[in-house]
């Protein structure tokens, strides 16, 4: 039961920030803050502070204009407090993560009379490794010394351009002008010239760097602690989930999360507990390791036991090689079954099964890395405590350069070992497989294989790694459901059944928007006439509104359908791919600034987070029902196995994506209370197809025109 202070409390809050910004309540945000109170109030603690009992979780799908950021934030700040607790509020997106850190937590602070601090989490790679890049200018210095002779492969390989950079971040950092935060710096970054000066958990030396008191990301972290509200993003959070929990931001049982853009939550998870190496880079790196550890023990010699454990390392490393050689002639037989590498480079093992004799070469692979995993481990811990030692005879500065190379190695060493363990493994009858697949890349003109494994669900380590650990958890976005349901979110992000699932009302009237399916629409099927056919539409579609965005499916189609229309049409198009999307949109609102009419040509990543209110888009084309592509390893396992389950994977799957994507590209056109216009989607499948009529019902209630 919620306790009765804090229901006055939130009450009182939202009161006050209503009054403070002269705005009236709204319903839908009114119900989402109720059931969030409902939910983290009935969270009740032991005497060591742990959560007793289930029904912590919140799931809340809140229609655009709901305002569902700030209630979340009334419900959930009192609410973490009274529990003695610190609220996390993850995102998907770096734009919403700015609006809530620089905007809406500032306004609820400043008119809700609550008193809190927050402050913005990243991982190490969004610092700078203050020893990465003091290496970096040494070696360019000792370089330029005429005094000593070097090898040509012993210049440092950075050019001109990046070393200016680099000394421009040294003199920033000296002066007290940057922090040493990547966001912060003044111009936008190439990721290879900030790849050498920022590092990661196994390179990082933590505490015993010599310049750890100006370290930016230990200064962050330490930080945190003090913060009663943290923003992060999905991607730190399951990262400090997969280290335990409580390595970068609070452990899970002393935190309450919220999950804004929470449908992303999912793909985030598949993504991040999926494996992958690379088959020829892999021995390369091996070749490169073999090269330099004999250096390596020059240099460290008398570090704790590390003589003993490097002696073992090129043994390790060739059995490693050798199992590689033998595995490359059977991926290079299996790839040569890819039909159409241009389309899909890819080859999928069917339901996950490996051939007998590769899956024997992977063991013997997984116990190969497994070893040589065991052996780096050991030289890393040895040199990590040879730089916490007073007696060590090395020179730290030799310890301190050849640690975080040492940790490249290792990070290198487990990820193969993940990816071998996997193929490793057999299929169990009965049990979730997993998706396994090889994927041809070009890498500097040169042909390599990747290859991959990764869960086809996440829902069972959200389960346990999350759900069941954390003390409470909020889910929202304005699309949660698919056909009407949470089935879908359930199934791939695990929610628990006992959480609270709440749809809450947007403010807007949809009828100020009109929903089309013309008659010269045809069956996308067919997508030479389907092609065909949207170039002799466009034109009179596009012909009123003075900003349009037309979305697509297939950048080929999206192409060819360009490349048809009359050159005078053309030239008031912006085709995403020819500028970055936010130079894109930029573009066309100085266009209709100007009263000028612009049409945005945009494919997935324009149908969600795009805000265009008011003129900047008054029509929303969309070219077919958004059906996942059917190439996807990870989609096609997963039908594999509903299909084998006795399951329709296309109504299972397939049917409720796709709604869950139309229902993201309609919500494009209405983005504030007064705005209006007219959404025309051009598959008559929403008609003539008992799928395409569920899909059609769960769409807001616009008003229809045939």
């Amino acid at each position: 039961m919620l306790d009765a202070g804090l229901k006055k409390t939130i009450q009182a809050a939202y009161s006050q920030f209503l009054e403070a910004r002269e705005l009236k309540p709204r319903y839908g945000q009114k119900l989402m803050i109720a059931e969030i109170a409902r939910t983290l109030g009935g969270i009740r603690l032991n005497d060591d502070e742990e959560r007793e009992g289930e029904g912590h979780v919140c799931v809340v799908e809140a229609g655009t204009g709901t305002g569902k950021t700030v209630a979340y934030l009334l419900a959930a700040i009192p609410a973490a407090r009274f529990l003695g607790k610190k609220l996390v509020i993850s995102t998907a997106t770096v734009a919403l993560q700015e609006q809530i850190i620089n905007k809406d937590l500032p306004d609820v602070k400043r008119h809700s009379g609550l008193n809190f601090s927050f402050a913005l989490a990243k991982g190490r790679g969004r610092y700078l490794c203050l020893s990465k890049l003091d290496r970096i200018l040494s070696d360019v210095d000792a370089a330029n010394n005429s005094d000593k002779a070097l090898y040509e492969d012993e210049y440092p390989q950075v050019d001109e351009q990046a070393l200016t950079i680099y000394q421009s971040m040294m003199d920033a950092m000296a002066a007290n002008k940057w922090a040493g935060d990547k966001d912060e710096w003044h111009e936008e970054l190439a990721a290879d010239v900030w790849g050498r000066v920022t590092t990661d958990h196994r390179q990082c030396t933590g505490r015993r760097c010599s310049n750890v008191s100006s370290c930016s990301f230990i200064k962050s972290r330490d930080s945190l602690g003090s913060f009663d509200v943290i923003v992060a993003n999905h991607d730190l959070v399951l990262a400090d989930l997969a280290l335990g929990g409580g390595a970068i931001l609070p452990a899970p049982e002393d935190a309450i999360y919220v999950f804004d853009e929470g449908h992303h939550l999912p793909d985030k998870a598949l993504n991040h507990f999926a494996a992958h190496s690379r088959l020829i880079g892999s021995m390369k790196w091996i070749e490169q390791v073999n090269k330099v550890h004999g250096a390596m023990l020059g240099e460290v010699s008398g570090a704790g036991n590390i003589d003993r454990f490097g002696e073992q390392l090129p043994a390790a490393l060739g059995d490693c090689k050798r199992n590689l050689e033998l595995v490359y002639p059977m991926v290079t037989q299996l790839a040569e079954r890819i039909e159409d590498p241009e389309r899909s480079p890819r080859y999928r093992f069917e339901q996950g099964i490996v051939p007998e004799a590769m899956m024997d070469v992977a063991v013997q692979l997984k116990i190969g890395f497994e070893r040589l995993t065991e052996l780096l481990g050991k030289i890393s811990r040895e040199l990590e405590q040879s730089l916490e030692s007073n007696d060590c005879d090395v020179p730290k500065v030799d310890l301190e350069n050849w640690f975080p190379q040492v940790g490249l190695w290792l990070a290198r060493a487990e990820a193969a070992l993940s990816l071998w363990a996997s193929y490793a493994e057999p299929q169990v009858a009965d049990a979730l497989p997993k998706a396994r697949w090889i994927t041809l890349v070009d890498f500097g003109g040169s042909l390599d294989y990747e290859i991959c494994s990764s869960p086809i669900l996440a829902a069972k380590t959200l389960e346990y790694s999350l759900w069941r650990r954390c003390c409470g958890a909020v889910v929202t976005s304005a699309t949660l459901t698919a056909l009407g349901r949470f089935d879908r979110l359930k199934m791939r992000a695990g929610t628990p059944d006992d959480a609270s699932y709440a749809v809450v009302p947007s403010p807007f009237d949809f009828s100020r928007g009109e929903l089309r399916i013309p008659d010269s629409a045809s069956d996308a099927s067919d997508s030479i006439n389907h092609t065909l056919g949207l170039i002799d539409a466009l034109p009179d579609l596009l012909d009123s509104a003075k900003g349009s965005l037309v979305l697509f499916a297939s950048r080929r189609q999206m192409l060819d359908v360009y490349d048809g229309l009359p050159v005078a049409l053309r030239d008031k198009i912006l085709v995403q791919g020819d500028k970055s999307k936010q130079e894109m949109l930029n573009q066309h609102k100085a266009r209709i600034e100007k009263g000028e009419a612009s049409i945005l040509f945009g494919l997935a990543s324009f149908a969600e987070g795009v805000d265009l209110p008011g003129g900047y888009c008054e029509h929303v084309i969309i070219a077919k029902i958004p059906f996942a592509v059917p190439d996807d390893p990870v989609e096609a396992s997963l039908s594999e196995w509903i299909e084998a389950r006795g399951g329709n994977p296309f109504m299972e799957i397939t049917v409720p994506d796709a709604a869950m994507k139309l229902v993201q590209a309609c919500g494009r056109l209405l983005r504030a209370e007064s705005d209006a216009g007219a959404i025309t989607i051009m598959d008559n499948r929403l008609l003539t197809r008992r799928y395409g009529k569920a899909i059609l019902n769960s769409l807001p209630p616009f008003n229809r025109a045939r």
